[in-house]
């Protein structure tokens, strides 16, 4: 069903798409079958959903990034977004454009992606979860609500983060601007979880299978298998690999 108050600009629709009520959808957007697009959504020309993707009230897919002046970082990318199949975008979410989703995957309400990123499948991003330019994340991941992942972040696959976490890219603190090669995010490997309000700070490395206790301040690599916590977090147990 497709409501006579939606804009439609676009002839690629699959079949048996549902589109609601004043919700917009640009020209060179291709949508698949089964698509859901429920009303004062925003699709915007170069997008891609793929089938079975429901997009919930006031989401926005394509979003062009503005440096308005006051960013050290000017953004770089391509009017691309690619969906995969059977997933689900919150109400609100914002998703920027040059960013890539696997299938399967759960975008919550409220959730920010920007450009440059890669999430894989049957991942989750939670409510209000906010991931920053040129990130990538594996499968079957799950970050929970209110946690910030920064720019230049790499997260590994089968990775849980817990609610309001931290993670930053920039010792300095912006104070010598922006540059490519000195403003790193941390590197969750595979398998790592990460407690409750933890902070992790730039170029960290945060090995596989290795666990980080709640509101720890990580300041120095963690080593595969392990447990650390406190402030600054230190080594309290080792827990070996679930790979040896």
């Amino acid at each position: 069903m497709i409501s006579k108050l939606a804009i439609i600009e676009t002839d690629n629709l699959g079949e048996n798409v549902t589109v609601g009520e004043f919700a917009i959808i640009r020209s060179d957007v291709i949508i698949g079958n089964n698509v859901i697009i429920h009303p004062h959504a925003v699709i915007n020309s170069g997008v891609i959903l793929r089938d079975g993707v429901e997009i919930f009230p006031g989401a926005l897919i394509g979003k062009e990034p503005k440096g308005a002046g006051a960013l050290a970082r000017q953004p770089k990318f391509k009017m691309h977004v690619s969906i995969g199949a059977n997933s689900s975008i919150g109400p609100h979410a914002v998703i920027y454009y040059d960013v890539e989703i696997g299938q399967n995957t759960l975008i919550g309400d409220g959730a920010s992606i920007r450009e440059q990123c890669r999430i894989g499948s049957r991942c989750i991003i939670s409510r209000y979860v906010t991931v920053n330019y040129n990130t990538t994340i594996g499968d079957r991941t799950k970050i929970m609500d209110l946690t910030h992942i920064t720019g230049n972040c790499q997260v590994g696959s089968d990775v849980f983060v817990s609610i309001l976490v931290g993670t930053v890219n920039d010792n300095l603190i912006g104070q010598m601007g922006y540059e490519e090669d000195r403003v790193k995010g941390p590197i969750i490997e595979d398998g790592a979880m990460i407690g409750a309000g933890a902070v992790i700070f730039p170029g960290v490395i945060i090995g596989r299978n290795s666990t980080v206790g709640a509101g720890s301040v990580v300041t120095k690599n963690v080593e595969t298998g392990t447990l650390v916590m406190g402030t600054p977090a230190r080594l309290i147990k080792i827990l070996g690999d679930k790979n040896d």
